[in-house]
């Protein structure tokens, strides 16, 4: 007679200290800052008036003048938006704000708001665009007469 032993095992056998090693991938882009550049010679130049009884002076994104309320306006001025260029990461949107601010002359001063010509912009596919910004003076009955400057920010912000 026989007998048959058999032996079964259902996990296999591994060896001590087995590792098993794969390897995996890394990426980065990195961009070209964005940059805002003031257009030389550019200014947002609210033109010539008189303050009348007071009332505003808008100067569009695109240079328009206009007036309204008491504020007249007087020939000879010379209107216009101001500009300026965006440099940076090609076809890569932006966000544009422009800040409100005052113009003044000795101690007199007027307040004033900004409106880009756009919210947003997209840089070319060579990575520039440029942008006007236009603005809203206010002129109290009692402006005095003589010439205001002042500034005002504007920041370009990668979206």
């Amino acid at each position: 007679m026989f007998a048959v032993v058999m032996s079964a095992s259902t996990s296999p056998a591994f060896a001590a200290g087995e590792t098993d090693t794969k390897q995996g991938s890394a990426t980065a882009t990195v961009v070209a800052p964005i940059a805002l550049t003031h257009t030389s010679s550019a200014a947002l130049n609210f033109g010539k008036f008189t303050a009348g009884t007071g009332g505003t002076v808008v100067v569009t994104a695109a240079g328009a003048q206009s007036a309204t309320g008491g504020v007249a306006i007087v020939t000879g001025g010379s209107p216009s938006a101001d500009a300026f260029s965006v440099s940076g990461d090609a076809s890569r949107t932006f966000s544009i704000v422009t800040a409100s601010s005052t113009v003044a002359s000795g101690g007199a001063t007027l307040s004033f708001t900004t409106t880009p010509s756009a919210a947003t912009g997209t840089l070319s596919g060579a990575g520039t665009t440029t942008f006007t910004v236009g603005g809203t003076l206010t002129v109290p009955g009692t402006a005095t007469a003589g010439a205001y400057s002042g500034t005002y920010n504007a920041t370009v912000t990668y979206n």
